[in-house]
């Protein structure tokens, strides 16, 4: 499955990064590097409950890497990989300043 992920983020331009099907993380290994993101780049739940979905680590990930962290090309695209492998889906919006998630 090839995979295109934009991420509109607070300032500056959408990035687009494209990821070929072999490149894509399986759901597990996603779901651990959004993890592990998350925490190394001290990352706080959306919601008051505490509950983190899948789409808010990829947002609040997304935000505090900024675009200097979509600056990085391997940086980018291992977000991608993560984004692709977790939602498994083909075309992925995250835009940061709606808070949403669309595919």
């Amino acid at each position: 499955m090839q995979a295109r992920i934009t991420v509109i983020p607070e300032s500056g331009e959408p990035v687009d990064i494209d990821v070929d099907g072999a490149e894509v993380l399986s759901f597990e290994a996603a779901r651990r590097w959004l993890d592990e993101a998350f925490v190394r780049l001290e990352c706080e739940p959306l919601r008051g409950s505490g509950k983190v979905l899948l789409a808010d680590k990829l947002i609040q990930v997304a935000a505090a890497a900024g675009p200097a962290g979509f600056a990085d090309p391997a940086w980018a695209l291992d977000y991608a990989r993560a984004a692709a492998g977790a939602l498994s889906k083909a075309l992925i919006k995250i835009d940061v300043p709606r808070r949403a998630v669309s595919y």
